[in-house]
Parts: structure tokens; C-alpha cells; sequence
């Protein structure tokens, strides 16, 4: 390993960078690798969503001098920064930034869902298809999120992850997007987008398709707080069609699947990792679920594949039906059987890819979100909450172990808890500077001064 590699990711791991836009995956783990093409995640195709479009306008010179560091570090031949070409303000000041740094350029993507999902940008920029069960490693690529990329440009200047960056959207008075302490409660998020327009909602952390519906006791008990990796919070009156999907519990799921799935196979005919060539079919692991064919094995571990981008369960299902959420229980309780993915063929891009691609203006209108589709624009508020609790886990791995105790004072940006040696995990740094009130075994709880 040579030397600005290894540097890069010490620097990234002592600054605690996971994945910013997805499940958190630390970063420096996937820094230590050597491949031909660096992908920057801009797609940012979730509706209602715009941290990482106006990351990218606002931060195009910081961006495209952390891709070519990256670039050089992992010894790649190209560095590539994906954005959709409907953002002009944010693909010119990229171009002009690459332009100056042979080893970069710049991919105008289509105004399509889910084009931000990491296997399809792959095809998209280098026309090469990820096997079935595998990363974009697999053929020579890895990928990272806008703000993941700034943060690692950060931690190369010896700046930790102390903050992440949101859009609060859908029915607040005035949608925002805002960088926000880690930990700072999501109840004082939605005050910065002037409050809830509405007396009864619900609050979505990350996007519409593929977000977690928060429990609302915990939300306005100030409990339920913003992750490194939490891009939205979107706000929805309580009776809302999508609110109402995401409530349905998977009994009802199973017993509508039995009586009114008709194997009309809409939902395979547009799931995005079936049209990528994987061998996945939601409409047959419905068959097999409904009918108690438990030994058609192969109908069942499909669900490994599944992206749980939402096509399926939110757009594709002319009756609503969940193939998605079966195939979320289907990988829990193989998981709880041992029974490991067995789906691993080199895959090939079907033919109708291109002409399934589902426009996000068709998406927003299907999911009833057309009144709440108003621009959240930057907010230079530098926000600092009275408290935060800074999760232990917020990244994929196991959680982080506390080096301080209660009582102890703190400073923004030190080192609070670590994980333990020799697993995968992430650094956590205080995002606030103040005296710890409590350690738990889920949490840290600082208190500013």
C-alpha cells in the first residue's frame, strides 16, 4: 500500500466518515482498494430531496479536490462525478471544477428513479453490470456519496464528522436544507423548517421510497435524532396515502397478496435489479409465499437482491401490494436460519432497461406528493441545539465504545467513542461542545454551555 493510501484512510477512519446517503458503511474500509473508476454519487433521485445537489453547486471546488486525491490514493484511471442534467447551476460549476484535473470529468444522468442506486450508476458511467449479491468493486469501481466525499476532503485536513447535512420537506411551513450537529433531536430540525404545517403528522427519516417512518411519541419527545446518515426528514400529514402504505402491518400484507395478486408481474417487470439482469422476480416469490411453496428455494432467497428501492410496493402495483416488504421478512428469517445469499451469476442488462426507466415528476405525482414538490433551499443557520445524543451505531458494524463518562466536559469535534479493535465500525466525535450528562449503552448525551 503506498503511502497516500495509507494516510487517506487512517485520516478517514480517525474522523469517523461512513456512508452519508445510504446504510453508513465506514469509509475507510472501502478506501482500501485499488480500482479504475471512482463514482460520485450526485443522482439524488429520492423525491423532495436536495442536500446533495446543492452540496455539489455550493462545494464544487472542495468536491472535485477530495475525487482527485481519492483518484490518485487508489490509483485509478478516472474519477467520475454523477449528476442529473436537469441541475445546471450545480453540472456547470462542476464542469469547471473537473476541467482543471485530467482524471476527472463529469456524467449528466437522466431525471429517472432510482438512478442514484449505486449498481444502476455503475452501468449508467461505466456500462459495466455488478453480479448478482456482489459491490461495484466487483467490477473495478467504487462509489461515494457527495457528502461522504466532502467529508473525507474534510478528514484529509484532520476535521471529524461532526455534522451532517438535511432537507426537512413535505408539510413544514418552510422546507429547508440545513447542516445540523449529529444528534441534534429531529423535533428541533422540523422547527427549522418553521414547525409541522399540519397538527396531526407523521416524520419520515431519508425519502419518500426508501425511508423509516419514525414512532411519532419518540419524535416529539425529542428522542429520535439526526444520524450521520440521515439526508431528510419529511413531513406528512398522518392520513396520507404513503403514510398509511408505510403503517400497514406485513399480516394485512400476506393476507392482500393472497386474495388479489393476480401474477400481473408489473413488479418484476419494473424492479431495477431484475431489469440490471439479476435474477430476481417479486411476482414469483409472492406466488411462492401465498401458496406455502417454502420449497421453491430459489423464489425465496431472491430477496438478497432485492435493493428495497420501493419501485415494487410504491409505484409498480396497480392494487398496492408489498412485494418488498415480504422479501425485508424473508431475508430476516433466513438470516436467522444461517442460509447465506446463493444468488452470484455475472448479470447483463436486459433489454428493456432504458425504456422502464420511471421519470421522477411521474413518481412524485404517484405518490401524492405534488403539493409538497416546492424547492428547500440552503440556509446558512449555524444551529446549535441546548442538547444532542450522539448514537453508539450509526454505521454498519458494531456500535462504538464510550471514552467518556458522565460529568466529563467535551469539546465539538473530539473523539468520544471508538470501536473496539479489529471490528467494523466507526468513530464517533462530540458535534457540540459542552458536559456529558449520560452514557448509555445506545447513546451519548452532551449538553451545551
Amino acid at each position: 500500500m503506498n503511502r497516500e493510501k495509507e494516510t487517506l484512510i487512517a485520516k478517514t477512519k480517525a474522523a469517523g466518515v461512513v456512508g452519508a446517503g445510504g446504510a453508513g458503511f465506514p469509509t475507510h474500509v472501502k478506501l482500501n482498494a485499488q480500482v479504475e473508476t471512482v463514482i460520485v454519487n450526485g443522482a439524488e433521485c429520492e423525491p423532495l430531496l436536495a442536500v446533495d445537489v446543492q452540496l455539489m453547486e455550493r462545494q464544487a471546488e472542495e468536491l472535485a479536490e477530495a475525487l482527485a486525491h481519492v483518484v490518485e490514493a487508489l490509483g485509478a484511471e478516472a474519477g467520475v462525478v454523477a449528476v442529473k442534467g436537469k441541475h445546471k447551476a450545480a453540472a456547470a460549476r462542476l464542469q469547471e471544477a473537473v476541467a482543471e484535473r485530467n482524471k476527472l470529468r463529469l456524467k449528466l444522468l437522466g431525471d429517472y428513479y432510482p438512478a442514484g442506486d449505486e449498481q444502476i450508476l455503475v452501468y449508467d458511467v461505466t456500462g459495466r453490470t455488478v453480479p448478482e449479491g456482489g459491490i461495484p468493486l466487483a467490477v473495478d469501481a467504487v462509489v461515494l456519496n457527495v457528502e461522504t466525499l466532502l467529508n473525507v476532503g474534510a478528514a484529509l485536513r484532520d476535521q471529524p464528522v461532526t455534522h451532517t447535512s438535511i432537507t426537512v420537506a413535505g408539510a413544514v411551513r418552510e422546507p429547508v436544507t440545513l447542516s445540523v450537529p449529529v444528534g441534534t433531536p429531529i423535533a428541533a430540525a422540523l422547527d427549522l423548517a418553521g414547525g409541522p404545517a399540519t397538527a396531526s403528522y407523521r416524520v419520515i427519516e431519508g425519502g419518500p421510497m426508501t425511508g423509516e417512518l419514525m414512532a411519532q411519541e419518540e419524535v416529539e419527545a425529542g428522542r429520535a435524532v439526526c444520524k450521520k446518515t440521515t439526508t431528510g426528514i419529511v413531513v406528512l400529514p398522518a392520513d396520507h396515502w404513503l403514510i398509511r402504505q408505510y403503517n400497514v402491518g406485513l399480516d394485512v400484507i400476506l393476507q392482500r397478496a393472497q386474495s388479489a395478486c393476480c401474477q400481473c408481474r408489473l413488479c418484476t417487470d419494473l424492479c431495477p435489479r431484475y431489469l440490471m439482469g439479476h435474477d430476481i422476480f417479486p411476482h414469483l416469490a409472492l406466488n411462492a409465499v401465498n401458496h406455502g411453496h417454502a420449497a421453491n428455494t430459489s423464489a425465496i432467497t431472491q430477496a438478497y437482491l432485492c435493493s428495497d428501492c420501493g419501485v415494487c410496493e410504491l409505484y409498480a402495483c396497480p392494487v398496492e401490494l408489498s412485494p418488498r416488504r415480504v422479501y425485508r421478512a424473508l431475508k430476516e428469517e433466513l438470516g436467522k436460519r444461517g442460509l447465506q445469499n446463493p444468488h452470484r451469476r455475472k448479470a447483463k442488462a436486459r433489454d428493456g432497461w432504458v425504456g422502464r426507466h420511471i421519470p421522477v415528476a411521474h413518481l412524485i405525482t404517484r405518490l401524492g406528493l405534488d403539493e409538497y414538490n416546492i424547492p428547500a433551499s440552503w440556509s446558512e443557520v449555524e444551529f446549535s441545539p441546548r442538547q444532542v445524543a450522539i448514537p453508539l451505531k450509526q454505521h454498519v458494524g458494531v456500535p462504538a465504545e464510550p471514552l467518556v463518562k458522565a460529568g466529563h466536559r467535551v469539546e465539538a469535534g473530539q473523539v468520544i467513542a471508538v470501536p473496539p479493535p479489529d471490528k467494523l465500525g466507526a468513530a464517533v466525535h462530540a458535534s457540540i461542545s459542552g458536559r456529558v450528562q449520560e452514557v448509555t449503552k445506545m447513546e451519548i448525551i452532551i449538553v451545551g454551555e
